[in-house]
Protein backbone atom coordinates (compact mmCIF):
# COMPACT_ATOMS: atom_id res chain seq x y z
CA UNK A 1 0.00 0.00 0.00
CA UNK A 2 1.34 3.47 -0.92
CA UNK A 3 2.28 5.92 1.77
CA UNK A 4 -0.75 8.22 2.13
CA UNK A 5 1.43 11.13 3.30
CA UNK A 6 3.22 11.43 -0.08
CA UNK A 7 0.94 12.47 -2.95
CA UNK A 8 2.31 11.64 -6.40
CA UNK A 9 0.74 14.43 -8.39
CA UNK A 10 -1.98 16.78 -7.29
CA UNK A 11 -4.39 18.62 -9.56
CA UNK A 12 -2.46 21.83 -8.98
CA UNK A 13 0.87 20.18 -9.86
CA UNK A 14 -0.56 18.62 -12.96
CA UNK A 15 -2.12 21.95 -13.92
CA UNK A 16 1.25 23.68 -13.46
CA UNK A 17 2.98 21.20 -15.79
CA UNK A 18 0.23 21.58 -18.39
CA UNK A 19 0.45 25.38 -18.20
CA UNK A 20 4.25 25.27 -18.62
CA UNK A 21 3.91 22.97 -21.62
CA UNK A 22 1.26 25.22 -23.19
CA UNK A 23 3.48 28.25 -22.66
CA UNK A 24 6.53 26.55 -24.18
CA UNK A 25 4.52 25.45 -27.23
CA UNK A 26 3.30 29.00 -27.79
CA UNK A 27 6.84 30.36 -27.46
CA UNK A 28 8.83 27.80 -29.43
CA UNK A 29 6.22 26.08 -31.56
CA UNK A 30 4.86 26.57 -35.08
CA UNK A 31 1.24 27.32 -35.88
CA UNK A 32 -0.03 24.44 -37.98
CA UNK A 33 -3.53 23.60 -39.22
CA UNK A 34 -5.30 20.45 -38.08
CA UNK A 35 -7.69 18.99 -40.72
CA UNK A 36 -10.07 16.31 -39.37
CA UNK A 37 -11.11 13.62 -41.84
CA UNK A 38 -14.82 13.32 -42.58
CA UNK A 39 -15.94 9.90 -43.84
CA UNK A 40 -18.27 10.59 -46.78
CA UNK A 41 -18.90 6.98 -47.87
CA UNK A 42 -17.69 3.61 -46.65
CA UNK A 43 -18.45 -0.03 -47.32
CA UNK A 44 -21.00 -1.45 -44.92
CA UNK A 45 -19.29 -4.81 -44.29
CA UNK A 46 -15.55 -4.14 -44.40
CA UNK A 47 -15.94 -0.53 -43.24
CA UNK A 48 -13.49 0.49 -45.95
CA UNK A 49 -13.54 4.22 -46.62
CA UNK A 50 -14.45 4.93 -50.23
CA UNK A 51 -14.46 8.71 -50.12
CA UNK A 52 -13.42 11.18 -47.44
CA UNK A 53 -13.56 14.95 -47.13
CA UNK A 54 -11.50 17.64 -45.45
CA UNK A 55 -13.70 20.71 -45.22
CA UNK A 56 -12.38 22.43 -42.08
CA UNK A 57 -9.02 23.46 -40.67
CA UNK A 58 -8.14 24.57 -37.13
CA UNK A 59 -4.93 26.43 -36.23
CA UNK A 60 -3.01 25.04 -33.27
CA UNK A 61 0.53 25.48 -31.99
CA UNK A 62 2.88 22.50 -32.36
CA UNK A 63 6.49 21.82 -31.50
CA UNK A 64 8.62 20.36 -34.31
CA UNK A 65 10.36 17.38 -32.73
CA UNK A 66 12.26 16.41 -35.90
CA UNK A 67 14.48 19.48 -35.94
CA UNK A 68 17.12 17.79 -38.13
CA UNK A 69 14.86 17.44 -41.15
CA UNK A 70 12.25 15.15 -42.64
CA UNK A 71 13.46 11.96 -40.92
CA UNK A 72 16.16 9.64 -42.26
CA UNK A 73 14.24 7.88 -45.05
CA UNK A 74 12.81 10.54 -47.41
CA UNK A 75 12.29 8.18 -50.39
CA UNK A 76 11.24 4.59 -50.98
CA UNK A 77 11.69 2.46 -54.08
CA UNK A 78 8.64 0.21 -54.38
CA UNK A 79 6.76 -1.69 -57.06
CA UNK A 80 4.79 1.51 -57.66
CA UNK A 81 7.91 3.55 -58.37
CA UNK A 82 9.89 6.02 -56.30
CA UNK A 83 7.80 7.50 -53.51
CA UNK A 84 8.63 10.45 -51.28
CA UNK A 85 8.03 9.47 -47.65
CA UNK A 86 9.18 12.56 -45.81
CA UNK A 87 8.25 12.25 -42.17
CA UNK A 88 7.80 14.78 -39.40
CA UNK A 89 7.01 14.48 -35.68
CA UNK A 90 4.94 17.19 -34.00
CA UNK A 91 3.99 17.66 -30.36
CA UNK A 92 0.73 19.41 -29.43
CA UNK A 93 -0.95 20.17 -26.12
CA UNK A 94 -3.57 17.67 -24.96
CA UNK A 95 -5.45 20.38 -23.06
CA UNK A 96 -5.46 22.78 -26.01
CA UNK A 97 -6.83 20.10 -28.31
CA UNK A 98 -9.54 18.97 -25.89
CA UNK A 99 -10.63 22.49 -24.95
CA UNK A 100 -10.39 24.09 -28.41
CA UNK A 101 -10.71 21.59 -31.29
CA UNK A 102 -12.87 18.89 -29.68
CA UNK A 103 -15.83 21.24 -28.95
CA UNK A 104 -15.73 22.53 -32.55
CA UNK A 105 -15.71 19.07 -34.12
CA UNK A 106 -17.85 17.05 -31.70
CA UNK A 107 -21.15 17.98 -33.33
CA UNK A 108 -20.10 17.44 -36.93
CA UNK A 109 -21.47 14.51 -38.90
CA UNK A 110 -19.22 11.72 -40.21
CA UNK A 111 -16.34 12.62 -37.89
CA UNK A 112 -15.14 9.74 -35.79
CA UNK A 113 -13.21 10.03 -32.51
CA UNK A 114 -13.20 13.79 -32.01
CA UNK A 115 -11.82 13.61 -28.46
CA UNK A 116 -8.21 13.34 -29.67
CA UNK A 117 -6.20 13.54 -32.92
CA UNK A 118 -6.65 10.40 -34.97
CA UNK A 119 -4.71 8.58 -37.61
CA UNK A 120 -5.74 9.65 -41.11
CA UNK A 121 -6.28 13.30 -40.23
CA UNK A 122 -4.08 15.89 -41.93
CA UNK A 123 -1.66 18.53 -40.71
CA UNK A 124 -0.76 21.56 -42.84
CA UNK A 125 2.87 22.46 -42.10
CA UNK A 126 3.38 26.11 -43.14
CA UNK A 127 7.18 26.16 -43.08
CA UNK A 128 7.36 23.70 -45.98
CA UNK A 129 3.88 24.52 -47.35
CA UNK A 130 3.07 20.81 -47.26
CA UNK A 131 0.26 18.55 -46.13
CA UNK A 132 1.14 15.65 -43.84
CA UNK A 133 -1.03 12.70 -42.88
CA UNK A 134 -1.05 11.53 -39.26
CA UNK A 135 0.13 7.92 -39.28
CA UNK A 136 0.37 7.33 -35.53
CA UNK A 137 -0.69 9.23 -32.41
CA UNK A 138 1.44 8.65 -29.31
CA UNK A 139 -0.80 9.69 -26.40
CA UNK A 140 1.22 8.40 -23.45
CA UNK A 141 4.50 10.24 -23.88
CA UNK A 142 5.90 11.51 -21.51
CA UNK A 143 4.65 8.50 -19.57
CA UNK A 144 2.36 9.64 -16.74
CA UNK A 145 4.50 12.32 -15.11
CA UNK A 146 2.85 13.13 -11.80
CA UNK A 147 0.16 10.64 -12.89
CA UNK A 148 -0.94 12.82 -15.78
CA UNK A 149 -0.74 13.01 -19.59
CA UNK A 150 -0.14 16.41 -21.17
CA UNK A 151 0.75 16.09 -24.87
CA UNK A 152 0.04 14.21 -28.07
CA UNK A 153 2.95 13.24 -30.28
CA UNK A 154 1.89 13.12 -33.94
CA UNK A 155 4.04 11.04 -36.25
CA UNK A 156 3.22 12.24 -39.74
CA UNK A 157 4.11 11.30 -43.30
CA UNK A 158 3.96 13.41 -46.45
CA UNK A 159 0.37 13.23 -47.68
CA UNK A 160 -0.24 11.34 -50.93
CA UNK A 161 -3.36 12.76 -52.48
CA UNK A 162 -5.86 10.35 -54.03
CA UNK A 163 -9.62 10.93 -54.17
CA UNK A 164 -10.08 13.08 -51.09
CA UNK A 165 -12.08 16.29 -51.29
CA UNK A 166 -10.09 19.13 -49.74
CA UNK A 167 -11.84 22.47 -49.51
CA UNK A 168 -11.27 24.11 -46.14
CA UNK A 169 -11.75 27.73 -47.13
CA UNK A 170 -8.27 28.53 -45.76
CA UNK A 171 -6.26 30.01 -48.63
CA UNK A 172 -2.84 28.78 -47.51
CA UNK A 173 -4.14 25.23 -47.17
CA UNK A 174 -6.26 25.00 -50.31
CA UNK A 175 -3.66 26.67 -52.51
CA UNK A 176 -1.43 23.63 -52.09
CA UNK A 177 -3.87 21.84 -54.43
CA UNK A 178 -5.32 24.62 -56.59
CA UNK A 179 -2.44 25.34 -58.90
CA UNK A 180 -0.49 27.81 -56.75
CA UNK A 181 1.95 24.90 -56.52
CA UNK A 182 3.06 22.75 -59.42
CA UNK A 183 0.84 19.65 -59.60
CA UNK A 184 3.83 17.68 -60.88
CA UNK A 185 6.15 18.64 -58.00
CA UNK A 186 6.98 16.48 -55.02
CA UNK A 187 5.21 18.89 -52.71
CA UNK A 188 1.83 17.22 -53.25
CA UNK A 189 1.28 13.82 -54.86
CA UNK A 190 -2.00 14.33 -56.67
CA UNK A 191 -2.77 10.69 -57.39
CA UNK A 192 -4.55 9.67 -60.59
CA UNK A 193 -5.72 12.63 -62.65
CA UNK A 194 -7.57 12.45 -65.95
CA UNK A 195 -6.67 15.27 -68.35
CA UNK A 196 -9.31 16.50 -70.78
CA UNK A 197 -8.68 18.97 -73.58
CA UNK A 198 -11.69 21.25 -73.60
CA UNK A 199 -13.06 23.80 -76.03
CA UNK A 200 -12.35 27.39 -75.10
CA UNK A 201 -14.96 30.10 -74.82
CA UNK A 202 -16.38 30.61 -78.30
CA UNK A 203 -15.32 33.95 -79.81
CA UNK A 204 -15.50 34.52 -83.56
CA UNK A 205 -12.20 35.54 -85.13
CA UNK A 206 -11.91 38.47 -87.53
CA UNK A 207 -9.42 39.36 -90.25
CA UNK A 208 -8.78 41.99 -92.94
CA UNK A 209 -6.88 42.07 -96.20
CA UNK A 210 -5.90 44.40 -99.02
CA UNK A 211 -5.32 44.22 -102.77
CA UNK A 212 -2.08 44.15 -104.72
CA UNK A 213 -1.19 44.41 -108.41
CA UNK A 214 1.27 41.98 -109.90
CA UNK A 215 0.88 39.71 -106.90
CA UNK A 216 1.09 35.95 -106.63
CA UNK A 217 -2.45 34.62 -107.05
CA UNK A 218 -1.86 30.87 -106.68
CA UNK A 219 0.71 28.09 -106.91
CA UNK A 220 -0.68 25.00 -108.63
CA UNK A 221 0.99 21.68 -107.83
CA UNK A 222 1.73 19.89 -111.13
CA UNK A 223 3.66 17.04 -109.53
CA UNK A 224 3.55 16.12 -105.83
CA UNK A 225 7.01 14.59 -105.86
CA UNK A 226 7.94 11.84 -103.40
CA UNK A 227 10.35 10.66 -100.74
CA UNK A 228 10.44 13.93 -98.77
CA UNK A 229 11.66 13.26 -95.23
CA UNK A 230 11.53 16.97 -94.39
CA UNK A 231 9.30 19.78 -95.59
CA UNK A 232 10.93 21.40 -98.63
CA UNK A 233 11.22 25.16 -98.85
CA UNK A 234 9.54 26.98 -101.73
CA UNK A 235 11.79 29.30 -103.73
CA UNK A 236 10.10 31.98 -105.84
CA UNK A 237 12.08 33.99 -108.39
CA UNK A 238 12.36 37.76 -107.99
CA UNK A 239 11.35 39.04 -111.43
CA UNK A 240 9.35 41.98 -110.12
CA UNK A 241 9.67 45.61 -111.16
CA UNK A 242 11.61 48.23 -109.23
CA UNK A 243 9.80 48.97 -105.99
CA UNK A 244 8.16 45.56 -106.00
CA UNK A 245 8.33 42.93 -103.25
CA UNK A 246 9.08 39.22 -103.32
CA UNK A 247 6.34 36.64 -102.67
CA UNK A 248 6.69 33.80 -100.16
CA UNK A 249 4.93 30.49 -99.56
CA UNK A 250 5.38 27.16 -97.79
CA UNK A 251 4.53 23.57 -98.59
CA UNK A 252 1.89 21.45 -96.90
CA UNK A 253 2.74 17.75 -97.01
CA UNK A 254 0.71 14.55 -97.32
CA UNK A 255 1.69 10.98 -96.47
CA UNK A 256 0.52 7.55 -97.55
CA UNK A 257 1.03 8.11 -101.28
CA UNK A 258 3.34 5.61 -102.99
CA UNK A 259 5.05 7.18 -106.00
CA UNK A 260 7.69 5.05 -107.76
CA UNK A 261 8.30 3.35 -104.42
CA UNK A 262 9.86 6.56 -103.07
CA UNK A 263 7.27 6.79 -100.28
CA UNK A 264 7.54 3.23 -99.02
CA UNK A 265 9.24 4.75 -95.97
CA UNK A 266 6.26 5.63 -93.69
CA UNK A 267 8.02 8.88 -92.79
CA UNK A 268 8.36 9.98 -96.43
CA UNK A 269 5.76 12.35 -97.84
CA UNK A 270 4.70 14.26 -100.91
CA UNK A 271 3.68 17.88 -101.45
CA UNK A 272 -0.06 18.39 -101.02
CA UNK A 273 -0.37 22.12 -101.77
CA UNK A 274 1.34 25.47 -101.45
CA UNK A 275 0.07 28.11 -99.04
CA UNK A 276 0.89 31.74 -99.85
CA UNK A 277 2.05 33.74 -96.81
CA UNK A 278 2.84 36.89 -98.80
CA UNK A 279 1.73 37.41 -102.43
CA UNK A 280 4.32 40.09 -103.04
CA UNK A 281 3.61 42.74 -105.67
CA UNK A 282 4.99 44.34 -108.81
CA UNK A 283 5.66 41.11 -110.71
CA UNK A 284 5.87 41.81 -114.46
CA UNK A 285 5.99 38.17 -115.50
CA UNK A 286 5.15 34.82 -113.96
CA UNK A 287 7.88 33.85 -111.44
CA UNK A 288 9.47 30.43 -111.32
CA UNK A 289 8.84 28.06 -108.42
CA UNK A 290 11.28 25.53 -106.95
CA UNK A 291 10.95 23.04 -104.09
CA UNK A 292 14.25 23.00 -102.22
CA UNK A 293 15.29 20.19 -99.88
CA UNK A 294 17.81 21.09 -97.16
CA UNK A 295 17.67 18.79 -94.13
CA UNK A 296 16.14 15.73 -95.75
CA UNK A 297 15.63 13.81 -98.94
CA UNK A 298 12.96 13.90 -101.61
CA UNK A 299 12.47 15.21 -105.13
CA UNK A 300 10.11 15.61 -108.05
CA UNK A 301 7.71 18.27 -106.80
CA UNK A 302 6.76 20.80 -109.47
CA UNK A 303 4.69 23.94 -109.00
CA UNK A 304 3.40 26.61 -111.35
CA UNK A 305 2.76 30.16 -110.17
CA UNK A 306 0.16 32.58 -111.46
CA UNK A 307 0.11 36.34 -110.92
CA UNK A 308 -2.74 38.82 -111.20
CA UNK A 309 -3.74 42.42 -110.65
CA UNK A 310 -6.27 43.15 -107.96
CA UNK A 311 -5.47 39.94 -106.12
CA UNK A 312 -5.54 39.37 -102.37
CA UNK A 313 -2.72 40.81 -100.30
CA UNK A 314 -1.61 39.51 -96.88
CA UNK A 315 -4.53 38.48 -94.67
CA UNK A 316 -4.09 39.93 -91.19
CA UNK A 317 -5.90 38.37 -88.21
CA UNK A 318 -7.32 41.27 -86.16
CA UNK A 319 -9.00 39.08 -83.51
CA UNK A 320 -7.74 35.54 -82.99
CA UNK A 321 -11.04 34.45 -81.40
CA UNK A 322 -11.33 31.36 -79.24
CA UNK A 323 -13.00 27.99 -78.87
CA UNK A 324 -12.05 26.66 -82.30
CA UNK A 325 -11.51 22.92 -82.55
CA UNK A 326 -11.02 22.48 -86.29
CA UNK A 327 -9.95 24.96 -88.95
CA UNK A 328 -13.00 27.13 -89.73
CA UNK A 329 -14.21 27.96 -93.22
CA UNK A 330 -12.86 31.30 -94.46
CA UNK A 331 -15.20 33.10 -96.85
CA UNK A 332 -13.96 35.91 -99.12
CA UNK A 333 -16.61 38.16 -100.68
CA UNK A 334 -16.24 41.12 -103.00
CA UNK A 335 -16.89 42.40 -106.52
CA UNK A 336 -14.57 40.88 -109.10
CA UNK A 337 -14.71 40.11 -112.78
CA UNK A 338 -12.94 36.77 -112.21
CA UNK A 339 -13.45 35.68 -108.60
CA UNK A 340 -13.76 31.97 -109.34
CA UNK A 341 -11.86 29.74 -106.90
CA UNK A 342 -10.70 32.43 -104.48
CA UNK A 343 -9.89 30.69 -101.18
CA UNK A 344 -7.86 30.83 -97.98
CA UNK A 345 -7.21 28.47 -95.07
CA UNK A 346 -6.97 29.23 -91.34
CA UNK A 347 -4.52 27.81 -88.80
CA UNK A 348 -5.88 26.89 -85.34
CA UNK A 349 -3.57 26.90 -82.33
CA UNK A 350 -3.62 24.33 -79.54
CA UNK A 351 -5.43 26.92 -77.42
CA UNK A 352 -8.27 27.12 -79.97
CA UNK A 353 -7.50 30.51 -81.50
CA UNK A 354 -6.73 31.51 -85.10
CA UNK A 355 -3.02 32.25 -85.47
CA UNK A 356 -2.83 32.89 -89.24
CA UNK A 357 -4.76 32.75 -92.52
CA UNK A 358 -2.94 31.78 -95.71
CA UNK A 359 -4.08 32.29 -99.29
CA UNK A 360 -4.50 29.35 -101.63
CA UNK A 361 -6.16 31.34 -104.44
CA UNK A 362 -6.11 35.13 -104.35
CA UNK A 363 -8.61 35.78 -107.11
CA UNK A 364 -8.34 38.25 -109.98
CA UNK A 365 -9.33 41.86 -110.56
CA UNK A 366 -11.19 42.71 -107.38
CA UNK A 367 -12.81 46.12 -107.81
CA UNK A 368 -12.73 46.92 -104.09
CA UNK A 369 -11.23 45.48 -100.94
CA UNK A 370 -12.95 42.14 -100.25
CA UNK A 371 -14.44 41.16 -96.90
CA UNK A 372 -13.00 38.24 -94.89
CA UNK A 373 -15.56 36.24 -92.90
CA UNK A 374 -14.46 33.46 -90.53
CA UNK A 375 -16.86 30.73 -89.49
CA UNK A 376 -18.13 30.88 -85.91
CA UNK A 377 -16.67 28.46 -83.37
CA UNK A 378 -19.04 26.47 -81.15
CA UNK A 379 -20.59 29.20 -79.01
CA UNK A 380 -21.97 27.08 -76.17
CA UNK A 381 -18.70 27.07 -74.18
CA UNK A 382 -18.62 29.50 -71.29
CA UNK A 383 -17.27 30.16 -67.81
CA UNK A 384 -14.44 28.77 -65.68
CA UNK A 385 -14.50 25.60 -63.61
CA UNK A 386 -13.65 25.98 -59.92
CA UNK A 387 -11.47 23.81 -57.73
CA UNK A 388 -13.14 20.73 -56.21
CA UNK A 389 -16.52 21.27 -57.85
CA UNK A 390 -18.37 18.28 -59.26
CA UNK A 391 -18.64 18.22 -63.06
CA UNK A 392 -20.89 16.00 -65.15
CA UNK A 393 -20.82 14.79 -68.76
CA UNK A 394 -23.98 15.71 -70.67
CA UNK A 395 -24.06 12.44 -72.65
CA UNK A 396 -22.32 9.81 -70.50
CA UNK A 397 -23.44 11.14 -67.11
CA UNK A 398 -19.88 10.55 -65.87
CA UNK A 399 -18.84 12.75 -62.96
CA UNK A 400 -15.51 13.94 -61.59
CA UNK A 401 -13.94 16.46 -59.24
CA UNK A 402 -12.03 19.45 -60.65
CA UNK A 403 -8.41 19.49 -59.49
CA UNK A 404 -7.05 22.00 -62.00
CA UNK A 405 -8.48 24.17 -64.78
CA UNK A 406 -6.24 26.18 -67.09
CA UNK A 407 -8.33 28.65 -69.08
CA UNK A 408 -5.34 29.46 -71.31
CA UNK A 409 -4.58 25.93 -72.49
CA UNK A 410 -8.15 24.70 -71.81
CA UNK A 411 -6.85 21.64 -69.96
CA UNK A 412 -9.18 20.24 -67.30
CA UNK A 413 -7.77 17.78 -64.73
CA UNK A 414 -10.21 15.59 -62.81
CA UNK A 415 -10.18 13.01 -60.03
CA UNK A 416 -12.92 10.80 -58.53
CA UNK A 417 -14.04 9.68 -61.99
CA UNK A 418 -17.25 7.61 -61.87
CA UNK A 419 -17.33 6.32 -65.46
CA UNK A 420 -16.02 7.10 -68.94
CA UNK A 421 -16.34 10.47 -70.64
CA UNK A 422 -17.02 10.50 -74.39
CA UNK A 423 -15.65 12.79 -77.07
CA UNK A 424 -17.47 16.03 -77.86
CA UNK A 425 -19.86 15.82 -74.93
CA UNK A 426 -20.36 18.93 -72.81
CA UNK A 427 -18.80 19.00 -69.35
CA UNK A 428 -20.94 21.09 -66.98
CA UNK A 429 -19.82 22.41 -63.57
CA UNK A 430 -22.47 21.93 -60.90
CA UNK A 431 -21.26 24.94 -58.89
CA UNK A 432 -19.81 27.30 -61.52
CA UNK A 433 -22.28 26.41 -64.33
CA UNK A 434 -19.27 26.52 -66.66
CA UNK A 435 -19.79 24.55 -69.87
CA UNK A 436 -17.12 23.28 -72.25
CA UNK A 437 -17.05 20.26 -74.51
CA UNK A 438 -14.33 17.65 -74.82
CA UNK A 439 -12.00 17.82 -77.80
CA UNK A 440 -9.43 15.25 -76.60
CA UNK A 441 -9.11 12.69 -73.79
CA UNK A 442 -5.71 11.74 -72.38
CA UNK A 443 -5.43 7.95 -72.57
CA UNK A 444 -2.57 7.91 -70.05
CA UNK A 445 -3.83 9.48 -66.80
CA UNK A 446 -1.30 11.17 -64.54
CA UNK A 447 -0.17 9.20 -61.53
CA UNK A 448 1.27 11.34 -58.78
CA UNK A 449 2.76 8.34 -57.00
CA UNK A 450 4.45 6.06 -59.51
CA UNK A 451 7.48 7.18 -61.50
CA UNK A 452 7.68 4.14 -63.75
CA UNK A 453 7.84 6.27 -66.92
CA UNK A 454 10.82 8.21 -65.57
CA UNK A 455 12.58 4.99 -64.60
CA UNK A 456 11.95 3.53 -68.07
CA UNK A 457 13.33 6.65 -69.78
CA UNK A 458 16.46 6.51 -67.67
CA UNK A 459 16.82 2.79 -68.44
CA UNK A 460 16.55 3.50 -72.17
CA UNK A 461 19.74 5.53 -71.87
CA UNK A 462 21.52 2.39 -70.71
CA UNK A 463 19.86 -0.40 -72.73
CA UNK A 464 18.02 -0.04 -76.04
CA UNK A 465 14.89 -2.12 -75.46
CA UNK A 466 13.69 -1.48 -79.02
CA UNK A 467 16.23 -4.06 -80.21
CA UNK A 468 15.20 -7.70 -80.57
CA UNK A 469 17.90 -8.72 -78.12
CA UNK A 470 19.25 -5.68 -76.26
CA UNK A 471 21.76 -7.83 -74.33
CA UNK A 472 23.69 -9.25 -77.27
CA UNK A 473 23.55 -10.80 -80.73
CA UNK A 474 20.28 -12.58 -81.73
Amino acid sequence: MLNPFFVQGTKSEQGLIQDLINEQLKMYGVEVYYLPRSFATEKTVMKEVIESNFDSAYPIEAYVNTYEGYSDNPTLLSKFGIQSLNEITLVISRERFENYITPLTAGKANLKLTSRPKEGDLIYFPLGERLFEIKYVEHEKPFYQLQGLYTYELRCELFQYEDELINTGIGDVDEVLTGEHDLESEEVSMGNLLSLKMSGVGVTATAITGLVDGGLRTIDILNRGAGYTAVPKIGISTNYASGGFSASAFAEMIGGIVVCNDNTNPNAKSVQRALITNPGYGYTSTPGVRFITENGRGSGAIGKAEIANGTLGIITVTNSGGGYVNAPTVTITGISTMITGVAATAVVSAAGSITAIYVTNGGIAFESTPTITIEDPPLNSKGDFVFNELVRGSISGTTGRVKDWNSTTNILKLSNITGDFVMEENIVGTSSSATHYITAIDDDPEDGFATNDEIELEADNIIDFSEGNPFGMP
